[in-house]
């Protein structure tokens, strides 16, 4: 098995680890209420998917109410 014959200094590591960063997922906007959503995902602010309603949400008012 190969032994390096020197220590990989930390400026050559990093620079060869570059491109090894976390990417943001693709996100949408929810045609209802555009809210911010993954894609393929039912809004949770609103409750519907492809124009139908699939999640039964609360109102905000309703909720402080009870």
């Amino acid at each position: 098995m190969a032994v390096p014959f020197r220590r990989t200094s930390k400026t050559k590591k990093r620079m060869r680890r570059t491109h090894l960063k976390k990417t943001v997922n693709a996100m949408t906007s929810c045609p209802k209420c555009g809210e911010t959503i993954m894609p393929h995902r039912a809004c949770p602010k609103c409750g519907y998917y492809k124009g139908k309603e699939v999640i039964k949400v609360q109102e905000e008012t309703e909720e402080n109410a009870k």
